[in-house]
């Protein structure tokens, strides 16, 4: 800038000289030519006013010089400013992030906190390796008492109800027992989004080894009530079961799956007689449409019950069967060899001959209404083979008058049946119905009755019993603690005889005694069980629920008829008993 000004000032001051020195000789020219006339301009002046247009020029310059350098000046000092405030706002910035990064763990234990809170399971589970665990079952006090003594547990033996002739007829029987708690877990993973499986056991106190008793230790051991396992595919609406449930025969409420059984809701573990029912091992493929139209099909494990003439009842013909027990065999679980250790039975469980296992086929319909599915349709059809090994003896009646060839050979028969059940929300949450229906040969051992299934025939062969049995009932949901419900079923199976040598042999055939002495304390009565049939009604409250579980209180009545065959005097002995269950029970999970 003072350089530039000195530069300046030294081109004024010789524009200065120049014209000085100028003016000067030009008035010694005027002093000689003082009489001349005027000149032209002279080259002085035309350097003088080319020097002034440079120091013009020169000094425009500067300005424009002077100018620039006082925007970048200005520029400058802006940028300083700026980089200032941006120094200042990132340390602001690195001050809030810093704050921020220290708030962020709360911050996300707060939220996990909150999702988890809002997505919490109504009941607690275990989750293990992409395993969900749940846990079941509760705890039972329940009081019994029968009218007359069945010398039966929790699970009452409704075809052993005594007649008045036998001296417990006249006794009253009183026990309680918490043999019917229950533990049951459920495991279940995804195998993928559409393929599901799952693992279910439940198990309670109604097993009996010899060493059970009720003196002073009871002692009873575990039983297996089911244990299975599922695989679902719902891309083809399919579902496999194997291992030991319900029957397919039992009725379901939702579907055809497990773990959705309707059993009546009374507190004797044997339920009710007309509830067709078994728990078996089995393979169960089910397919669905649209979760409204169900079809399956179970391969179930098969065992024979005996009534009527028996293996060594046909003696007298000079025929024999494996069949030598009422209700079972004689093989008693031992190996062929006779030793019972490898067997896996004890000595006293009787075991039938099997060889071929039951087939049950069902199909399901829940109908859209309004939206929803109060009704639950079912019908199913049930095949059955039965099997024995009979010797007809050499020069015997059988041989000499019945055509019958000596010697040993496997006899069977086929049986089964059909049947159908409904279950009905007539009003919801407050009314419930539900009706059964089965029918058929040699179906016995699916009712809670147990009446038998097979009898043997004069010839030796099996045949099939026939028998109907069904179950009717609803529960009314008083308030949503209190449940009442009333139940009836029935039983009822049909003679089937054949003839020989005077004789008549196989179920039905009938048994001896009167009035006087089917009822008279050691009197002489032999009966045949036709017909079992029960009224029931009790109640259900949810006395306590909340964080510790729930406790439940129920009371059950029930009285149950007996009637047997006519006797060959012509009377029908009948015989009944009142029974009474109380059962505390506690759900802790």
């Amino acid at each position: 800038m003072q350089k530039k000004s000195a530069l300046l000032g030294g081109a004024a001051l010789g524009v200065l000289l120049a014209v000085s020195m100028s003016a000067s000789a030009d008035a010694k020219t005027a002093k000689h030519h003082r009489h001349a006339a005027p000149a032209a301009p002279s080259a002085v002046d035309q350097k003088v006013e080319s020097l002034t247009e440079a120091v013009s020029a020169l000094e425009s310059r500067l300005n424009e010089e002077t100018q620039a350098r006082q925007a970048t000046q200005a520029q400058a000092q802006a940028a300083q400013a700026d980089a200032a405030a941006a120094r200042a706002d990132a340390a602001a910035a690195r001050t809030q992030l810093s704050e921020q990064i220290q708030t962020i763990p709360g911050a996300v234990q707060g939220a996990v906190t909150t999702a988890v809170a809002a997505n919490k399971p109504k009941t607690d589970k275990i989750y293990y390796k992409g395993v969900t665990v749940t846990l079941g079952g509760f705890l039972e006090a329940a009081g019994i008492y029968r009218s007359k003594n069945e010398e039966s547990d929790i699970s009452s033996s409704y075809a052993k109800i005594p007649y008045g002739n036998n001296v417990v007829g006249h006794t009253s029987e009183l026990r309680g027992t918490a043999r019917q708690s229950r533990v049951s877990f459920l495991a279940q993973g995804d195998i993928n989004k559409t393929t599901h499986a799952a693992f279910y056991g439940e198990f309670d106190f109604q097993g009996g080894a010899q060493t059970s008793n009720s003196n002073e230790s009871n002692s009873y051991v575990p039983r297996i009530r089911n244990l299975y396992g599922t695989v679902d595919w719902d891309d083809y609406g399919l579902h496999l079961l194997a291992g030991q449930n319900w029957s397919l025969v039992t009725l379901n409420s939702k579907g055809i799956t497990p773990r959705n059984e309707v059993t009546p809701p009374q507190i004797d573990a044997q339920y009710i007689p007309g509830f067709a029912w078994t728990r078996q091992p089995q393979i169960r493929i089910t397919k669905d449409w649209n979760k409204e139209i169900w079809a399956a099909v179970s391969i179930e494990n098969p065992q024979t019950t005996i009534g009527g003439t028996t293996g060594s009842g046909l003696s007298s013909l000079g025929i024999t069967a494996t069949t030598a027990a009422t209700g079972n065999t004689t093989l008693n679980g031992s190996p062929p060899n006779g030793s019972s250790a490898s067997s896996g039975f004890d000595s006293v469980n009787s075991m039938s001959l099997n060889h071929l296992p039951d087939v049950v086929g069902k199909l399901a319909f829940e109908p859209n209404i309004g939206g929803a599915h109060p009704v639950h349709l079912e019908v199913f059809g049930l095949y059955r083979s039965y099997y024995d090994r009979v010797t007809v003896a050499a020069n015997s009646y059988a041989t000499l008058h019945m055509g019958l060839t000596a010697g040993s050979s496997n006899v069977d028969t086929n049986g089964g049946g059909f049947g159908g059940s409904v279950t009905a929300t007539v009003v919801p949450k407050i009314l419930d119905l539900q009706a059964s229906v089965m029918t058929g040969r040699g179906i016995g051992r699916y009712g809670s009755g147990q009446l038998p299934d097979v009898t043997l025939q004069a010839n030796g062969h099996l045949a099939a019993i026939p028998e109907t049995m069904f179950l009717v009932g609803g529960t009314l949901h008083a308030t949503k603690e209190l449940d009442i419900y009333v139940f009836g079923g029935q039983e009822r199976e049909d003679s089937k005889l054949s003839s020989a040598n005077g004789s008549t042999y196989g179920f039905g055939v009938p048994g001896s005694g009167t009035a006087i002495t089917c009822n008279t304390d050691g009197g002489s009565c032999t009966t045949t069980t036709r017909e079992i049939s029960q009224v029931t009604a009790g109640f259900w409250d949810k006395a306590y629920t909340g964080p510790f579980g729930q406790l439940r209180v129920g009371v059950q009545y029930s009285h149950t008829n007996l009637t047997a065959f006519s006797t060959t005097s012509g009377y029908t002995p009948k015989t009944s008993e009142d029974m009474i269950f109380t059962s505390f029970r506690y759900y802790p999970f």
